[in-house]
């Protein structure tokens, strides 16, 4: 065993960036497929129905008969689109979607060590900007695609991203000033005696809130009317490149899952002493909690109206986001 890691210590850097890597796409991918059947699942045990059970025993194999199914689909590209750009888009929000996940730290085996592929001191920094960019790909896709239907879904779906994600930093900067650090790792370590959900409740309200919306969730499910916009901007996607941006939409959602774990329920601490069980599994349980969470909002509510939703966000959630900041810099600079 010691030889083992020893090979592996003695590897180049590239080389065991490259491994975590690979296996981190296919944890991620996998866990997607069947965050995506747990949905389906739960949503027909909540509506009295039984939801995926002809594909393997239970369903399980569901996932990949959607995928095979998918990659053989037929791709259409409209004559009227340009066809650099409309082929490009979904790779743009996947990718950006993935690269997230690059600094998010599951896990701290022992002391000085994490489960990560990298750690950056302003982690949180970085994965606002990453995924900021995602923007793009839906704005693209939407202009791309040379119709007006699809562009109407893409501004609307990037004004809704921005105004949102606005309201969301301000939410997450009253952690930061109560961790004193924008690292990761960092914010977790200070919630070794108390998960900052306590103390900053209100910030986690907000961010939960805006945390559906930015990901285009039911009830804030805009993107998807298809009674005002046929589809949205993914009108004239078909195959494999409509299922990028629905991989893509699944995995932000994993992803502000993760990130909700980390600023606010304490990341892999174990709750009431519970150390017992390793870290990595308090991380997925928690980030499963807020997946359910996902899932019952689309089972119980309805869709907003668009200029409600609008108006929620800007001059309800904003305004309270950064009354929250403000409260939270007087009481660190009062008491802290």
């Amino acid at each position: 065993m010691s030889g083992v890691l020893d090979t592996i210590n003695a590897a180049p850097l590239w080389l065991i960036v490259l491994v975590k890597s690979i296996l981190l796409l296919f944890v991620v991918i996998t866990t997607f497929a069947y965050a995506m059947l747990f949905e389906r699942k739960i949503m027909g045990w909540m509506q009295l129905r039984p939801g995926p059970n002809r594909v393997g025993p239970w369903g399980m194999l569901q996932p990949a008969a959607d995928a095979v199914k998918m990659f053989f689909k037929e791709d259409l590209t409209p004559n009227t689109a340009d066809p650099l750009i409309y082929k490009l888009a979904p790779f743009i929000s996947l990718l950006t979607a993935f690269s997230v996940y690059a600094i998010i730290p599951f896990a701290e085996p022992k002391p000085g060590t994490l489960w990560a592929i990298g750690n950056v001191n302003a982690g949180i920094l970085f994965v606002f900007a990453l995924t900021a960019l995602g923007v793009y790909g839906i704005s693209l896709g939407g202009w791309a695609s040379g119709s007006k239907y699809p562009l109407l879904g893409s501004v609307r779906s990037t004004a809704q991203m921005i105004s949102y994600e606005l309201a969301m930093t301000m939410s997450v900067i009253g952690v930061l000033i109560v961790a004193g650090t924008t690292s990761l790792a960092g914010i977790v370590h200070a919630q070794n005696r108390l998960w900052f959900f306590i103390p900053q409740i209100f910030g986690f309200l907000i961010y939960i809130i805006t945390a559906v919306a930015e990901t285009n969730r039911a009830p804030f499910d805009l993107v998807e009317a298809d009674a005002e916009l046929v589809a949205g901007f993914h009108t004239e996607y078909s195959g494999l490149r409509f299922g990028l941006f629905f991989i893509a939409e699944y995995v932000n959602m994993l992803t502000v899952s993760c990130i909700a774990t980390l600023l606010f329920f304490g990341g892999w601490n174990a709750p009431f002493g519970l150390t017992f069980i390793p870290g990595l599994v308090w991380f997925l349980l928690k980030v499963g909690g807020f997946i359910f969470f996902y899932i019952w909002l689309r089972a119980t509510l309805p869709r907003f109206r668009y200029d409600r939703l609008m108006a929620f966000g800007w001059k309800v959630l904003l305004p309270a986001a950064t009354i929250n900041l403000v409260l939270t810099a007087v009481v660190i600079a009062v008491w802290g």
